[in-house]
């Protein structure tokens, strides 16, 4: 991937602090186990997007919430040294900053804790006071770890600008087809997919089902990651499969975050379809050779090499 241009893109969302520990199985109820690795690591949905995006080549403004304590200057200050626009970031006074508690097991799959904190905390004038960054951007990104009327917001901000949003719902939950029809392009994984669809990914035919049942609800492509299988892909047109690379996993937090950051980042530069797939699909496939989230994320040139 070659970009011609630096894209503009908006993320409104989560940034979190990421509590995370290696542990041989999830523990039975009443249960200790003795884990391994405790790392503290940058986080949170909104905020491994924007990063993705950030180092896939594009200039990024972050827009949420945090506290006002440790953890919230370490987040704000790793953001700053992305390089990304913090001007839509607020500071809430008194709140604890978003925590995740994430368990690592031996393949590299997590159990994933989120206490939302100030994240939860993000409101509709909050969005508000950002249009202007939100009007010249190239895409909005979304996901659910802020309130949903402050995703409303936003995505109504965008479409009054003619700014496609990309819309990750998680985590997941049902939603009325009225906000599904605010989105342009829609990225979930399988487990989301059945929460809005009813519709279960196990197989591929399966995966391209649900990825049109989706796509009847609104939005105009819909991307459903399916792990070491890859990435469906369905638009009014067409269905493609984009084939996973095979590595080895170590830990997945990040894989789909990284690929809604980089494939954004690609697709708002000018590429195909079909090459911001394949640049998208690489990057995640490296982030999950890595520990933790921000950590994991891949930069431009590392996934050109591969």
């Amino acid at each position: 991937m070659s970009p011609t241009s630096s894209p503009q893109i908006s993320v409104l969302g989560s940034a979190n602090m990421d509590l995370v520990i290696n542990a041989p199985r999830i523990p039975l109820a009443g249960e200790t186990l003795t884990g391994s690795d405790f790392r503290t690591i940058p986080g949170g949905k909104g905020a491994n997007q924007a990063i993705a995006a950030a180092r896939s080549g594009a200039e990024v403004s972050f827009l949420g919430r945090i506290g006002d304590d440790d953890f919230g200057k370490i987040l704000s200050r790793g953001l700053a040294e992305e390089g990304i626009n913090l001007s839509g970031l607020l500071k809430t006074e008194q709140t604890a900053s978003g925590v995740a508690v994430i368990m690592v097991e031996p393949n590299g799959q997590n159990r994933i804790i989120l206490s939302p904190g100030a994240n939860g905390l993000v409101t509709p004038e909050d969005v508000e006071s950002c249009a202007g960054i939100i009007a010249k951007s190239q895409m909005l990104i979304c996901q659910l770890e802020i309130p949903l009327e402050s995703v409303v917001r936003g995505m109504e901000i965008a479409a009054g600008n003619n700014v496609p949003v990309l819309f990750n719902p998680a985590p997941a939950v049902p939603l009325e087809k009225a906000l599904l029809q605010k989105v342009d392009t829609l990225v979930v994984n399988e487990t989301e997919a059945e929460i809005l669809c009813e519709i279960s990914a196990e197989t591929m035919p399966k995966a391209e089902e649900a990825a049109k049942a989706l796509m009847a609800k609104g939005p105009d492509q819909v991307l459903l990651t399916m792990g070491s299988q890859g990435v469906i892909y369905a638009d009014r047109t067409e269905t493609a499969h984009c084939p996973a690379r095979k590595v080895k996993a170590v830990d997945t937090t990040a894989a789909g975050d990284t690929f809604i950051g980089a494939w954004s980042a690609s697709i708002c530069s000018g590429h195909s379809t079909g090459q911001a797939l394949s640049y998208a699909c690489r990057a995640s496939a490296l982030a999950v050779t890595r520990y933790g989230a921000r950590t994991s994320i891949p930069s431009r040139d590392e996934v050109e090499r591969i």
